[in-house]
C-alpha cells in the first residue's frame, strides 16, 4: 500500500512536502490554507526580535525562469508571530517549523528560547537570506565558523530540533553543512534563494525591484539545488529538507533520490497556486506505485560518484 506519510526527526507527517518560510505569510489563515493544500509541514515567516516592515515595493517580479524577490524579511516580530503559530496549532494540530532570523549568536539564542515556549515542533535558523545584504552584509551561512557558532548556541538554548537553513551562494557548501552538523544541527534546509540578481525595466531604464536586487527562485535554480542537496547529503548524516525550483512530482522524486528526506515547494505555489501541491503529491504517489515503493522513505538514493 502506497502512502505519502513519512517521519522526520521523530514526528510523523501526513506528507513529505514542506511549505518554506515566507511564501504564504504568517497569519493563522495562511498556515491553515497551506495544510489544506497538502503540505505535511509548514514554516513560519522568518521572525526577528522586533517587527520589520521590509522593503518598499515593488518587491517581487516574474521572469522566464521563476521569480526574483526582495521582501526584506518583513515580519510581525517574534511575539506576534508566535501567537499566530499557537493559534494555528491549537486548532489544527499540524506541526509548524518556526523560522528565526538574527545577525549574531546572542539574538539567535533569545529567539530560540522564545520559540521553545510556543507550540512549535521545529526551529529553523535562517542563516542565508540574500536580499538584505545591504543591511547585514554577506549572509552568515557563507562562513562555516559563524554557522557552527550560531548553531552551537541555538542548540544549547533549545529543547526542540534545530534546522540550519543554508545558502547556495557559499563556497564549499558541503563543508559548511558538515560544520553545522558537527555543531549540533538536527537537520539542514537547503537551498535558500540564489543571488541576489537584477531585472531591468527597459521602458523606464530602472531596476524592476525598488531595492534593485533580489533573491532568485523557481525552475531556473532546480538543477543547482539538486546538485547541492546531493553533495551535502554525501557529507552529512542528518536529514536534509531539499528545496529550490521543485514544480512537479518527478522533480520532487529527484530531490528524494539526491538524498533529501523532505521536499520544499515554494515558488511553484506563488506561480501556479496552491493546487500545484496536490499535483506534486499525486506525481510522487504515482511514481511510488508504478515503481513498487511503499513510501518516499524507501526510495533508492543516487549512487555516489555519478557526479
Amino acid at each position: 500500500m502506497v502512502s505519502l506519510r513519512t517521519r522526520f526527526l521523530g514526528r510523523e507527517l501526513s506528507s513529505p512536502l514542506v511549505l518554506p518560510a515566507g511564501i504564504l505569510g504568517m497569519s493563522y489563515g495562511s498556515l491553515r490554507f497551506a495544510c489544506d493544500a497538502g503540505f505535511g509541514l509548514v514554516t513560519s515567516k522568518s521572525l526577528s526580535l522586533e517587527p520589520r516592515r521590509g522593503h518598499e515595493g515593488p518587491i517581487v517580479a516574474r521572469f522566464g525562469g521563476g521569480i526574483i524577490n526582495s521582501l526584506g524579511l518583513c515580519n510581525p516580530g517574534i511575539a506576534a508571530g508566535l501567537k499566530e503559530v499557537d493559534e494555528f496549532s491549537a486548532v489544527s494540530g499540524s506541526p509548524v517549523m518556526v523560522s528565526v532570523f538574527a545577525v549574531n549568536r546572542g539574538d539567535f539564542e533569545e529567539l530560540v528560547r522564545r520559540a521553545c515556549d510556543s507550540s512549535a515542533a521545529f526551529i529553523e535558523l535562517n542563516l542565508s537570506c540574500p536580499n538584505v545584504m545591504d543591511e547585514f552584509g554577506i549572509p552568515l551561512a557563507a562562513s562555516k565558523e559563524l554557522v557552527a557558532d550560531i548553531v552551537e548556541g541555538a542548540k544549547k538554548a533549545s529543547r526542540l530540533p534545530v534546522i540550519a537553513k543554508l545558502s547556495p551562494n557559499a563556497l564549499e557548501l558541503p563543508a559548511i553543512a558538515r560544520a553545522a552538523q558537527e555543531a549540533g544541527a538536527d537537520a539542514l534546509s537547503l537551498i535558500n534563494t540564489l543571488g541576489p540578481g537584477l531585472l531591468i525595466d527597459t521602458a523606464v531604464r530602472r531596476p524592476i525591484l525598488a531595492p534593485c536586487f533580489g533573491g532568485i527562485s523557481g525552475p531556473a535554480v532546480f538543477p543547482l539545488a539538486l546538485k547541492l542537496v546531493y553533495e551535502c547529503t554525501g557529507r552529512v548524516s542528518i536529514p536534509v529538507i531539499g528545496m529550490g525550483g521543485v514544480s512537479t512530482g518527478d522533480e520532487a522524486v529527484q530531490m528524494f533520490m539526491a538524498g533529501a528526506s523532505l521536499v520544499g515547494v515554494g515558488t511553484a505555489v506563488w506561480l501556479s497556486g496552491a493546487g500545484v501541491v496536490a499535483e506534486i503529491a499525486k506525481g510522487i504517489w504515482e511514481y511510488l506505485e508504478r515503481e513498487g515503493f511503499s513510501s518516499v522513505m524507501n526510495l533508492p538514493k543516487l549512487e555516489r560518484g555519478n557526479g
